[in-house]
């Protein structure tokens, strides 16, 4: 059965016009939310970038092109050129933003010839106007001649609201706007699974590796088109991009991120912000792909970003790109079986990550991805029992006693899985230990009886992560009774003394 894969459809927007007019800042006011990075330079925009406007009557797409129609001296200006192209021929709207303080540039006509030629509807921005001062500035470019013009300032919120009601009309008016609801309806800007509670929640997937390891290209392979910039120059993607996918009717956002270099090695501020949303884009993701260019190897900065996703403790699969180039002559299985060993050598702080080798540049193996990933989402769908988990901690603990800290030893009073009523669709796995003393826990004693639990439930791609706790007054001193009975650590034991048993015998013979 050929593998159902589509990206969903909403009226589309897209928001053209040359480097440094203020597209960015238009973008983010639209989306409610900063998501392209705003920089006085020329060009930091690259990709195309995905998101949703939701402040009008309906939710509608709004595409940030890069800038086009002037020479970034980066190399990357031809492909950003098709990169605004794709975005024009996918929109149904044009937003053409100019910049009323730089006046009409030769750019600027070139593009309002070209834009009028795609025969597609077009509202000019007038941007960076301000105040009021300057709007007179803005007559000049009624020589474009196109019927529809508003005047802005992006970065300063002025015009927005309009912007927002303008749009909404002319969706309406080219018959691509949803009906209208009544006043009876759920309201417009509730979520969409609170409309359709059903409805399963996307799966967040963070893209993340070091510069030129094939993010972009597997992102490309995915959705096999090129949806993302890919070059042998490192640094292409300096935006994390949002794309919204869909496959075997299953629903996902890829974030492809931009790659994260040491901050010795990050020569621009632009470049730092991109990393800085790179790490963002982590710790909002469901589950975290780490790309590695199997033709390099795990160099140091492969264990960086690991540490990241550790840190962060979210799920992660280890995705071995570029694979076609490691030992091409070798049998597949044999391949990488011998990476996987070297692998775990190179990685071996985070052991539950399943490695999967793939080629995004032929394309190769991309179901094995979300095989994967499907496989870590039901595994954290698993609870541990209560009961089971406190047997098999205090087992471990009677195996192997912790050592004393300070002429005192930690004991286990209870232990329990933690549950968050929002998890989202990849839960990580949290258990709560609760000690007479959290103090008395040594890390390396945490990381064992962290093991001893993956042992018995291998929860693949998901950390293991143990919050100890000290017993606050009013909490039991142990284990409920009907987990405390069914183990023989001494621990959790509590014997009478031997004047309580004494008094108790006396007691009972008088009784009798």
């Amino acid at each position: 059965m050929p593998t159902s894969q589509k990206i969903m459809r909403k009226p589309v927007v897209a928001i053209v016009g040359r480097p440094n007019v203020g597209k960015s800042a238009l973008f983010n006011s639209l989306a409610g939310r900063n998501i392209s990075i705003v920089h006085d330079q020329p060009g930091v925009t690259r990709d195309h970038i995905v998101a949703e406007c939701r402040r009008g009557e309906f939710p509608f797409e709004i595409i940030d092109t890069g800038g086009i129609g002037e020479q970034i001296d980066d190399g990357f200006s031809a492909a950003v050129q098709a990169e605004a192209d794709v975005a024009v021929a996918a929109a149904d709207l044009i937003l053409f933003v100019v910049d009323v303080r730089a006046g009409i540039t030769g750019v600027d006509s070139t593009l309002a010839a070209q834009l009028r030629r795609s025969g597609r509807p077009i509202i000019l921005i007038i941007n960076k106007s301000d105040t009021e001062k300057t709007d007179p500035l803005a007559n000049e470019f009624s020589s474009f001649g196109f019927n529809t013009s508003l005047i802005t300032s992006s970065a300063h919120g002025r015009g927005m609201d309009d912007l927002v009601q303008l749009v909404t009309l002319q969706l309406r008016n080219l018959g691509i706007a949803p009906p209208r609801r009544s006043k009876d309806d759920p309201l417009l800007d509730e979520d969409e699974e609170e409309q359709n509670p059903g409805k399963r929640q996307p799966i967040k997937i963070a893209i993340v590796g070091r510069p030129n390891v094939g993010k972009s290209s597997l992102v490309n392979a995915i959705l096999n088109a090129e949806r993302t910039i890919v070059s042998d120059v490192a640094g292409t993607t300096r935006d994390s991009l949002d794309v919204p996918y869909e496959r075997d009717g299953v629903p996902y956002v890829l974030i492809d991120t931009a790659g994260m270099r040491r901050r010795s090695k990050q020569d621009t501020s632009v470049e730092v912000f991109s990393v800085i949303r790179s790490e963002k884009a982590v710790r909002r993701a469901d589950i975290c792909l780490l790309v590695i260019d199997a033709s390099a190897g795990v160099v140091h900065q492969d264990h960086r970003i690991a540490g990241l996703i550790l840190e962060a403790r979210k799920p992660c699969i280890i995705v071995l790109n570029k694979f076609d180039l490691y030992h091409p002559t070798g049998k597949f299985h044999e391949r990488v079986t011998q990476f996987q060993e070297e692998l775990a050598d190179d990685l071996f702080f985070i052991p539950y990550a399943p490695k999967i080798a793939v080629s995004a540049l032929e394309r190769e193996h991309m179901g094995r991805i979300f095989k994967a990933i499907e496989t870590v989402r039901k595994a954290s769908q698993k609870p541990v029992q209560t009961s089971a988990m406190n047997r098999l901690l205090q087992d471990a603990m009677q195996a192997t006693p912790p050592p004393h800290v300070s002429g005192k030893r930690i004991k286990l009073l209870y232990a329990t899985q933690k549950r968050e009523d929002d998890a989202g669709p990849i839960p990580t796995p949290e258990y709560l230990l609760f000690v007479n003393n959290e103090d008395l826990m040594p890390r390396t004693y945490q990381k064992y009886l962290e093991n001893t639990i993956r042992a018995k439930y291998p929860m693949v791609g998901l950390p293991c992560i143990l919050t100890v706790k000290s017993r606050r007054a009013g909490e039991p001193k142990h284990a409920p009774a009907r987990i405390r009975k069914k183990t023989n650590n001494p621990v959790n034991k509590s014997p009478r003394k031997k004047g309580q048993r004494a008094q108790k015998a006396k007691t009972g013979r008088k009784g009798g």
